[in-house]
């Protein structure tokens, strides 16, 4: 098995040949999780996944969107009773640019925490230069019922075991194969296996060799090859392990495979 936990095909990127992409993606994934940042790219990718029997959809506003869409957090809500929707994300902070406001990311990270809770589903979380706040926010809203995955993880190998105690994956994507990627291979030599999700994070953040180009879900396999060296295990025992990972977090039986 091999899936790919994080992609857009909801993109603008893939405008020209969405279909192709797919094509490709349902030729050699097993599944794929197309996650929403916003109401718009949402409700898109609520649409590729219904339009796609491989495809489960995440809902969310990402951090950039906070501002814009805070007073629209209900309408995710209504989502979630699409029934190929397994998530909510992409949620969490990003300090990277300086904007929106950080009291508009935190209070929409927070409610979409409570509706995690509220309806039992996994967080997918981004955090970029946010570290302190995100386990802050985190660790005040725990319950034994929170649970979800850190995507394209980017934190040190200590803060992803206290997360791991927390009921979270790891996930770890294009970065690991990058050559200065020494906190990313730590993280994947130090993480069991039994706790970690492979992703792409398509259209962004292309693996080796193909970096500098356009990603695409089917390259998750260059990062469970990097995986599978880091670790000194089997390409396809990564595949199946990572596969089964994601299964379980977001719900999904394999009998719908």
């Amino acid at each position: 098995m091999l899936i790919d936990s994080h992609a857009h095909l909801e993109d603008e990127k893939y405008d020209e040949d969405r279909d192709d992409v797919i094509k490709r993606c349902r030729d050699e994934l097993t599944l794929l999780i197309n996650v929403g940042s916003s109401i718009e790219t949402s409700k898109k990718s609520i649409e590729l996944a219904e339009n796609n029997g491989f495809i489960y959809a995440a809902v969310g506003i990402h951090p950039e969107h906070s501002q814009k869409e805070i007073n629209d957090i209900r309408v995710i809500e209504k989502l979630l009773s699409r029934e190929k929707v397994v998530a909510i994300g992409e949620i969490g902070l990003d300090y990277y640019y300086g904007d929106p406001p950080v009291e508009y990311q935190k209070q929409c990270f927070i409610e979409q925490i409570r509706l995690a809770k509220k309806y039992d589903l996994p967080i997918i979380i981004h955090d970029r230069d946010a570290h302190g706040d995100v386990f802050d926010i985190v660790k005040s809203e725990w319950t034994s019922s929170l649970r979800g995955v850190f995507h394209s993880y980017s934190g040190s190998s200590e803060m992803a075991f206290q997360l791991i105690e927390m009921n979270f994956y790891i996930s770890l994507g294009g970065p690991v194969t990058f050559k200065n990627a020494k906190k990313a291979v730590d993280v994947a030599m130090k993480v069991p296996i039994e706790k970690l999700l492979i992703e792409t994070d398509s259209p962004y953040l292309t693996p080796v060799p193909h970096r500098g180009k356009r990603n695409e879900p089917i390259n998750v396999r260059y990062v469970a090859q990097k995986i599978a060296e880091i670790k000194n295990m089997a390409f396809d025992e990564v595949c199946d392990i990572t596969a089964s990972n994601a299964l379980k977090l977001f719900k999904i039986s394999q009998s719908n495979l």
